[in-house]
């Protein structure tokens, strides 16, 4: 006889609070020319940043995602025992164990948490953040503590002049929990292995111990292939998001995509054919691309800046390595 097993009772889920931990140390366009061949208007022109953030030595992936895990809880209104779980999203993590999100609960006091990290390079924190709504949704946990956090300058030679006025380091998070009515769409994801040459490392850690002549392990950016994919790809996967979602262009409060430079940001939006009334995160024009701490750090600053309505709806989209995206429509933080 086959028993009969007890299930959790499901819940619909929803972002509760958000928080960002931006390091101490902004970077000028002519001190990053310091380093690369280019000029701090070539670099306007191009990407649209004008400063970004670099982390000191005392802000480690650690020390900024806690910094924004707290101000997620604090914003949310969760004492860390009430976490079930934490989720970490990074590519610039150099220790390979424990894992980051593990250490992170330790340091926020999130005793009766469980912790993982994930790889999807800019598109973490959209895929962490579908992970996490169906974690609440399936009735697994209550609460759930998404970060994105990168030191992008550990593993961008600074002396690249293809990416290195792009890349900087913070972290930012989200709360998400259970609710009465649904709060985060269904996720579009997708990943295309046959595009990995769009970004890669130059070397593996594998290949450097054995021959420290090598480069060091740096990541590596063919720009106009990765623009071409992902005007081809995050469109239409944007909009697949809008429909599952059940809403349409000019039902949205925000636009928050990744924020790889304001000019694939502006694209997207044009594409999209969002209505003037949408407010379109240009984060990336003071904080540069900071990996999958990029679009938590936008919301925060958006919510901020009063740029959006609480409660109101975010379409959300990251892209990056692999070459991979993931996206979703979520309701901003605020309103219940």
């Amino acid at each position: 006889m086959t028993p009969t097993l007890q299930a959790a009772e499901p819940s619909h889920a929803r972002v509760l609070g958000v928080g960002a931990y931006r390091p101490r140390r902004v970077v000028t366009n002519p001190e990053v020319c310091a380093h690369i061949d280019s000029t701090p208007e070539w670099i306007e022109s191009r990407s649209g940043i004008r400063t970004r953030r670099f982390a000191g030595p005392d802000e480690t992936l650690c020390a900024m995602a806690v910094s924004a895990g707290k101000a997620a809880l604090a914003d949310a209104g969760i004492d860390p025992d009430q976490l079930d779980c934490v989720i970490v999203a990074s590519m610039s993590n150099l220790v390979q164990t424990p894992p980051l999100s593990v250490l992170v609960a330790d340091e926020l006091g999130a005793r009766n948490s469980a912790g993982f990290d994930l790889s999807a390079a800019c598109a973490g924190f959209c895929h962490a953040l579908a992970v996490a709504g169906d974690l609440v949704r399936a009735g697994s946990a209550r609460q759930v503590l998404v970060i994105g956090a990168e030191r992008m300058t550990d593993i961008v030679d600074r002396t690249d002049r293809t990416i290195a006025f792009m890349f900087a380091d913070g972290a930012g998070a989200a709360v998400v929990g259970s609710s009465a009515e649904p709060g985060i769409g269904p996720v579009v994801r997708w990943a295309d292995g046959r595009s990995r040459g769009g970004l890669y490392m130059n070397t593996t850690w594998a290949q450097f111990r054995d021959d420290p002549t090598l480069e060091w392990p740096a990541m590596k950016m063919d720009g106009q292939r990765v623009f071409r994919w992902v005007v081809e790809n995050a469109v239409p996967a944007a909009k697949e998001a809008l429909r599952r979602a059940g809403i349409g262009v000019g039902d949205l409060a925000a636009f928050i995509p990744h924020q790889a430079n304001v000019r694939m940001i502006e694209v997207l939006a044009d594409r999209l054919g969002l209505p003037a009334a949408v407010a379109v995160s240009r984060d990336v024009v003071t904080a540069g691309n900071t990996s999958a701490a990029s679009i938590p750090l936008a919301m925060r600053a958006m919510l901020d800046a009063g740029a959006a309505e609480p409660g109101g709806a975010a379409l959300l989209i990251g892209f990056g390595a692999g070459l991979n995206y993931a996206g979703q429509v979520a309701l901003l933080p605020g309103r219940s």
